[in-house]
């Protein structure tokens, strides 16, 4: 199933001066947010190629109310739509991201306490250098959350009240969140 991020469609855009891209480029230029009919402009041009014609997984949209009521204006009649929360405590987030480490040169992910390099500031996959991307940093992670909570979190009770959302606790064993997302995942056709 593709995955989608939003990051990654306004990063592709932008690289390729698409005209979906050169608008969004307009707004950033000016230190504005895109409006939400731009991203969602790039999302329903990417949820039409051939490789979403059996489903796709939206990662990082929607964000808030109006982006989520805009979406489900553009979908279709037929389009089956399922929500997954994955549940994790705030101080837990912070640990989890503020750790992360990734590599310049492959991306390959370590984390200090998870998953630390045998060597530190080396990657164990291909040697080269770890860094620390600037909003893993614990003060803009916690400011992360706090938007979350004021903007996104809403979603879940949207969500559910239209009864799509599953939760899935996202503390438990990893290959256990694996196996509970993918049951939570409708079957591909």
């Amino acid at each position: 199933m593709p995955h989608i991020s939003t990051g990654d469609l306004f990063r592709a855009n932008l690289k390729d001066a698409t005209p979906i891209g050169l608008k969004a480029k307009e707004y950033m230029d000016r230190g504005q947010l895109v409006p939400d009919d731009v991203v969602l402009d790039m999302l329903v041009e990417r949820v039409a190629a051939d490789d979403c014609k059996d489903g796709y997984l939206l990662d990082g949209f929607p964000r808030t109310l109006a982006q989520a009521e805009a979406l489900e204006a553009r979908l279709g009649p037929d389009d089956d739509v399922s929500v997954v929360n994955l549940a994790v405590e705030d101080d837990v987030i912070i640990v989890r991201a503020s750790g992360r480490l990734l590599c310049r040169t492959c991306n390959n992910i370590h984390h200090v306490e998870f998953s630390p390099p045998a060597k530190p500031g080396v990657c164990d996959n291909d040697g080269g250098e770890l860094y620390q991307r600037a909003d893993d940093a614990a003060d803009v992670v916690r400011e992360r959350l706090r938007v979350y909570h004021d903007q996104t979190e809403p979603l879940v009770r949207y969500y559910d009240n239209k009864g799509l959302l599953t939760t899935i606790d996202g503390q438990s064993a990893p290959d256990e969140v694996f196996e509970r997302l993918e049951a939570a995942l409708p079957a591909r056709g």
